[in-house]
């Protein structure tokens, strides 16, 4: 099966002042990133400053300012790195595994979630942005209406499906409600239930099929 290269439908304004062009500077705005993501796993995000990112960095505080103007802009370019690691690995995913159907694809989808979830510093904190601001990746869309309108491109690409309104809504309540049911899979167990996690597999698998029995393939 070959990547989706899953839709960037919404664009997503860059939170950073500018660019680094060095790669010196690259490197020293991952870092921050990485301080930013330690802090708000271990104090969360009310007790987060810029101080304690430069300082947990080893970087000046002016060097902070230099590519962001407040903490909400350091967090906002962690979500985007999270997001698009998150796409990173579905490709990955799917350059690699061949799939029966979209349900399974769906499942991959899922897996990749909760791995992140469990593994990769400051993403349970920030939840794709919403535990700071339901806006963080889209001036105009709130989060969960972003990272649908990526994943429907699984559907449209890969399993030649027709575009339609219906397609869009049935994506966006699919991934709000397996959102709403991986949260709770990770408010019962900090490593996610596996219960919790196989129900929002069945969750979306169940209404989606339900959804797309009647709809047109792409001519």
């Amino acid at each position: 099966m070959s990547s989706p290269q899953l839709d960037d439908d919404c664009a997503q304004p860059r939170a950073l002042r500018r660019q680094p062009a060095q790669r010196r500077s690259a490197r020293r705005v991952e870092r921050m990133l990485d301080a930013c993501a330690e802090l708000l796993d271990e104090t969360g995000y009310e007790a987060l400053s810029t101080t304690r990112i430069a300082e947990r960095a080893g970087v000046a505080i002016g060097s902070i300012y230099q590519f962001f103007p407040d903490k909400r802009a350091v967090t906002q370019e962690l979500t985007r790195r999270n997001v698009e690691e998150f796409v990173r690995r579905v490709d990955r995913r799917f350059l690699t595994e061949e799939y029966r159907g979209w349900w399974e694809a769906i499942d991959a989808i899922i897996d990749e979630y909760v791995d992140m979830h469990r593994t990769v510093p400051g993403f349970k904190s920030l939840h794709f942005g919403d535990a700071v601001d339901l806006n963080l990746l889209d001036s105009d869309s709130d989060n969960n209406t972003v990272i649908a309108g990526r994943l429907r491109g699984l559907l449209l690409k890969e399993f030649g499906l027709a575009d339609s309104p219906e397609l869009d809504l049935a994506v966006l309540v699919a991934v709000e409600a397996g959102d709403a049911v991986l949260k709770l899979a990770f408010r019962r167990d900090p490593k996610g239930s596996p219960e919790i996690v196989d129900a929002a597999k069945q969750l979306v698998r169940g209404f989606l099929l339900r959804q797309l029995r009647s709809w047109p393939a792409r001519s």
